[in-house]
């Protein structure tokens, strides 16, 4: 699902939602498939006016429609539609859980090397600093990130932890806009990167930190951290041309 307004919100819903369904139900009747695995997102999360002023907010934190359309922000209908497709998800195992067990992964900006000619979305927000994509830096004032490898590592893990329900958040690191500058400024020295200064001008879409508490609780360990994300998204873009 793309991050884009080209389909009506209605349209992207019923797609992706009917989808969705077709596949569980499948599992479901397949008699084999014992644990579903949604990927979510961290937007099904974040966009919530009660937790705005929260340090730090985790899995019981649900987007709210009405306080996300008053911010006016591009994608709205992404992320209407991902929330809706995950409560649709966990409903579904609600209902069908002594057959088919779901549980969802809730990453934020997923970042680090990639395997396509075009550089995934969330990679191209995370290297905003980097590319000089002005529009992006709202979201950065205080974001998340988690490294490719790691979320891949999550799947696998909640589906084989016994005990795995409900919904996991999977953020590695959290991040303020004017750290990120001061580390990539540091550690790559031959972009130009704007001055912490610079971007105090700049009207903030202000996130709180995700808690990945509950997934590290089931002894998940995070591996990668800053350094690897970017490394890998930097080398990446370099062999396809990107930079």
């Amino acid at each position: 699902m793309e991050w884009n307004e080209n389909e009506t919100e209605e349209t992207k819903t019923k797609r992706a939602i009917g989808g969705l369904l077709g596949i569980l139900q499948a599992s479901l009747d397949s008699k084999t498939v014992k644990r579903f695995v949604y990927t979510s997102s961290a937007s099904t999360v974040i966009f919530n006016a009660s937790c705005k002023n929260l340090d730090t907010i985790d899995e019981e934190s649900w987007t709210d429609f009405d306080f996300l359309r008053s911010l006016g922000l591009k994608g709205a209908s992404y992320v209407i539609t991902k929330t809706l497709a995950e409560r649709t998800a966990l409903e579904f195992g609600e209902k069908n859980g002594s057959s088919l067990e779901v549980v969802t992964l809730v990453p934020p900006f997923i970042h680090g090397p990639f395997l396509g000619d075009r550089c995934p979305n969330s990679v191209k927000a995370s290297l905003a600093l980097i590319f000089g994509d002005e529009e992006y830096y709202k979201y950065f004032a205080r974001t998340s990130l988690v490294h490719v490898d790691d979320v891949a590592r999550a799947h696998i893990h909640v589906f084989e932890y016994p005990k795995a329900k409900g919904r996991y958040i999977c953020s590695a690191v959290g991040v303020t806009i004017d750290k990120l500058a001061e580390f990539l400024s540091t550690r790559y020295p031959e972009y130009q990167i704007p001055k912490p200064d610079s971007l105090k001008g700049i009207e903030p879409v202000e996130f709180s930190e995700l808690s990945s508490e509950k997934l590290m609780e089931t002894g998940f360990e995070f591996r990668y951290g800053l350094e690897e994300m970017f490394d890998g998204a930097i080398r990446s873009c370099k062999e396809k041309g990107l930079l």
